[in-house]
């Protein structure tokens, strides 16, 4: 086990390196940043100063290996818009998309498996018939569509939501703005939480349904039956338990991305988070807080997915068998 806890850390090393190098790349050839530091009214011989101060004429290798130093130490380069280290600002806008993810994770959870199992037991039941079909619409609207369809049902129409915003905030451990314990940020928080995890709970559903209807074929599960174990401990325990392995690997790939996927989400609801401060940064050319956002996500979807792996080994031996072959 440790030896492929080794082999993935080290694939994940890898991956991040790789990221950061397309990051960098991306913020060496896109724009000027001392144009965007001290704008247009300063003379040529005073910008040439600036770029050797900041080691702009450097190669390319050296900058990227100067910026590697620093982002090992946290430092990810300065916001030219805010004027703040990338790093901080990041860290400012990152607790609001992670109660997001946070929430509709829990969403996704609390409804696909309960769905996914009885569609599974009880294929040709009406509900099941809905269940499916509610979840090829949910896989064809974008979620900038359901967002927007939340927002006039729930805050044009029956005025029972807000409709942008985080609403109130608690601010926890000196840094954390957190709307999870106030009413009223729990309100702004339901219909963004809700769109975001309409892009992942139908596949979630149809995901746990083929894999369960599958086991519930196996020959184990017919022994049980014969045996005359009760149905509930059959599907829960023989059957579910055997599901979870296939949920638990695409679950850490769609958690990771659910993050990134949060951009629309925001812009919509207005919502504070990374995703539309990474809009903003884009439209204000602030290459450094673009690559900050760009390897800060990277981090998050290298780490969830190598834990994810390390879990799945742990739960399933013969990954670790078929690892060392």
């Amino acid at each position: 086990m440790f030896a492929f806890s080794v082999k993935r850390i080290l694939q994940a090393v890898i991956v991040m390196l790789i990221i950061s190098f397309i990051g960098f790349a991306i913020k060496h050839n896109f724009g000027d940043p001392v144009r965007d530091l001290v704008g247009q009214r300063v003379t040529p011989t005073e910008r040439a100063e600036i770029r050797e101060k900041l080691g702009l004429n450097d190669p390319f290798m050296v900058q990227y290996v100067r910026f590697l130093g620093n982002a090992v130490h946290g430092n990810l380069g300065q916001s030219y818009f805010f004027k703040k280290p990338a790093t901080e600002v990041i860290i400012k806008k990152a607790p609001a998309t992670l109660e997001l993810v946070f929430c509709s994770a829990l969403i996704i959870i609390l409804l696909s498996v309960p769905c996914g199992i009885y569609s599974a037991i009880k294929p040709k039941s009406w509900f099941s018939k809905f269940i499916m079909g509610s979840s090829i619409v949910g896989v064809s609207m974008p979620v900038f569509l359901t967002a927007i369809l939340l927002i006039y049902i729930f805050s044009v129409e029956l005025h029972w939501l807000p409709s942008y915003g985080r609403g109130e905030t608690v601010r926890l451990f000196g840094w954390w703005d957190s709307g999870l314990l106030t009413l009223d940020g729990l309100k702004h928080l339901i219909m963004p939480s809700i769109a975001l995890s309409s892009i992942m709970l139908p596949l979630f559903i149809r995901l746990i349904r083929s894999e369960m209807m599958e086991v519930l074929e196996t020959e184990y599960v017919k022994y049980a039956w014969a045996k005359g174990i009760q149905p509930r401990r059959v599907w829960l325990v023989h059957a579910f338990k055997n599901t979870l392995l296939p949920v638990i690997t695409v679950g850490g790939v769609q958690l990771g991305i659910m993050v990134a996927f949060t951009i629309l989400t925001e812009t919509v609801f207005q919502w504070q988070g990374m995703g539309s401060m990474f809009i903003e940064s884009v439209e204000r050319s602030d290459t450094s807080l673009m690559v900050a956002y760009l390897v800060f996500v990277g981090i998050v979807f290298v780490l969830v997915n190598t834990f994810v792996d390390i879990i799945y080994g742990l739960v399933n031996p013969t990954v670790r068998v078929a690892g060392r072959q």
